[in-house]
């Protein structure tokens, strides 16, 4: 599923209404300090963990030391490929935390989940210091919702070997929505992306240690995300892994009409369709049991159809 999207509408093994699958499955490797993530049949299940009393979803929820470490903990037995950690909320509008703050809340919770589990842990942070004492801590991903704009955090990166999520938001969470003016959402996003790329590998980043996420909801208005997820494969096209974070957000309840805590079936189903196309090849969820079966149900699927694929090329 997880694949390099170079086929094209009229080729033989285009499927109408997927994306443009190779002939030959080429699996995308993404480095992350002591570790390779192979990705061919199957996406990875990134389980969110909010050391946070505001997050839009579970804001308080897992704020408690204790009890942020014990839901990692459930989300790694749950079938989580990897943890991602925050201590600031992203969600519009959100008041910006001081770096003591934030290194306060994330950093003995990375540590004590690092001690418990071999799953990757990832730190959701702006914050070059506050990634950097994380992945001291054990941490082995920055996810960087701004998009590795400082030149310090692309430092830390590169200092530790890290594997790094960059996202496209507009401005910062108190001002992206004020900035959702596209004249092409799908090519200003994967222009944006691929100017990052170039960027984090001239300053020593290699693409392998890459993966990029649209940042649907994140400066983005319905019709933006929409149109994103519909053209998923324009991004995919940059070779590297996508980042889908779709979770609980507000253009779900905004079509289904469901309130935050409802969101998980709709959360799910965008999930499952840009998996199953290979255009998502992280999912960053709330719920990670139900993505984790969804997810080996994909993987079987997949493996079926390149199966016959194989079949057909044969004959």
């Amino acid at each position: 599923m997880n694949v390099r999207m170079n086929e094209r509408p009229g080729s033989p093994h285009h499927e109408p209404g997927l994306s443009y699958y190779s002939s030959v499955m080429e699996p995308i490797l993404w480095k992350i300090r002591d570790r390779v993530f192979t990705l061919t049949h199957r996406p990875l299940v990134m389980g969110i963990v909010n050391v946070t009393p505001d997050s839009f979803s579970d804001g308080g929820q897992w704020y408690d030391y204790d009890a942020a470490v014990a839901h990692a903990l459930q989300l790694a037995e749950q079938g989580a490929d990897i943890l991602d950690i925050g201590g600031e909320s992203t969600r519009p509008g959100a008041t910006p935390v001081a770096m003591e703050e934030e290194l306060r809340r994330v950093v003995p919770v990375v540590r004590a989940i690092a001690q418990h589990t071999s799953i990757p842990l990832s730190i959701d942070t702006m914050k070059a210091e506050v990634a950097r004492q994380c992945l001291a801590a054990g941490a082995s991903i920055i996810n960087d919702v701004s998009g590795f704009r400082d030149p310090a955090m692309i430092a830390v990166a590169r200092h530790f070997h890290a594997g790094c999520i960059v996202m496209h938001m507009p401005g910062n969470p108190q001002t992206m929505m004020d900035l959702a003016h596209y004249t092409n959402v799908v090519e200003e996003v994967t222009g944006y992306l691929e100017e990052r790329l170039q960027l984090l590998q001239q300053a020593g980043i290699p693409p392998e240690a890459v993966c990029v996420d649209p940042g649907i909801g994140f400066g983005k208005h319905l019709d933006h995300s929409l149109t994103l997820l519909a053209h998923l494969d324009r991004i995919a096209q940059l070779g590297r892994p996508v980042c889908l974070g779709v979770s609980r957000k507000g253009f779900l309840g905004q079509i289904c009409n469901r309130q935050r805590h409802e969101r998980d079936p709709a959360s799910l189903a965008v999930a499952c369709i840009a998996a199953g196309r290979g255009t998502a090849h992280i999912l960053r969820v709330h719920e990670v049991r139900d993505t984790r079966d969804a997810a080996r149900l994909l993987e079987a699927i997949n493996q079926h159809r390149m199966m016959k694929i194989d079949h057909d090329c044969s004959q």
